[in-house]
């Protein structure tokens, strides 16, 4: 029972009013809107945040958002709408400048298509298009920008939570590190994980997807031999990823793993 386990607490973060009405104020206006086009004439629209300042012959990480299923479209904007705002505030991109890249999901597709009612999926063979055209961005991206090739990180929620849990098993090696919020992985894959830095979190009241997704997970790899980290908010329904991408040591954490370089 996921009850057993040692349950770290980020609740209780204060977030000044001022500073959220900032980053929602200027978010858009400090990420570039692009379009991505596949070799074979497909298309992703997306929004990078780039450090404040990139000195020369310096590497900065990458961070791969996933958004929720609300957010999916073709506007190229509501993708920024939940958590990734959060790094374009004033402290965060002083503290940790990085790239921060934000596809925008399609319409009736999903980062992973599977059912995320359900109490457990099996990795789909293939990945979802929107997801192979991310991780081809990301290789693009990585190609023509100065990123550190070992902090590359993925995290998303909901929608966007399963695709976490998904990226790494798709391009293995690829990410630093993962933060599946209020998402899901498939139990088969995840001793996958035992080796990479996880911190998944989720509401234990969450009518949406259950926090069964996040704590099988978990119970799953740590059994495989890994020590990935779990956030349970007491209380929360779905609803988990104002508080998670709030908190500084949250990012904090996040920026502090790092892939060794063979």
């Amino acid at each position: 029972m996921w009850r057993t386990f040692v349950i770290t607490s980020v609740l209780g973060v204060s977030i000044p009013a001022a500073s959220i009405a900032d980053a929602a104020g200027t978010w858009q206006d400090l990420c570039d809107a692009k379009t991505y086009k596949s070799a074979a004439g497909e298309s992703l629209p997306y929004r990078l945040l780039k450090p404040e300042k990139i000195e020369p012959g310096k590497t900065y990480p990458l961070v791969l958002f996933l958004h929720g299923a609300g957010e999916r479209g073709a506007d190229n904007a509501k993708q920024l709408t939940h958590g990734a705002r959060e790094f374009a505030k004033a402290d965060v991109r002083r503290r940790h400048p990085c790239f921060v890249l934000t596809p925008q999901c399609p319409e009736g597709k999903r980062w992973v298509e599977v059912d995320w009612a359900l109490p457990a999926h099996t990795m789909p063979a293939k990945p979802s298009v929107p997801m192979r055209l991310a991780l081809e961005l990301v290789d693009k991206l990585v190609g023509d920008l100065p990123i550190d090739k070992g902090r590359i990180y993925v995290t998303g929620l909901s929608m966007g939570g399963f695709g976490a849990w998904d990226a790494p098993l798709r391009r293995p090696g690829l990410f630093a590190a993962a933060m599946p919020v209020c998402g899901g992985g498939d139990l088969g894959q995840a001793a996958k994980f035992k080796d990479m830095p996880v911190w998944a979190f989720h509401g234990d009241h969450d009518h949406t997807v259950l926090p069964s997704r996040t704590t099988d997970m978990i119970e799953a790899i740590r059994k495989a031999g890994g020590h990935p980290k779990m956030t349970i908010y007491p209380g929360v329904d779905h609803d988990c990823w104002t508080a998670t991408y709030a908190n500084p040591k949250v990012l904090d954490w996040l920026f502090a793993q790092q892939k060794q370089q063979p």
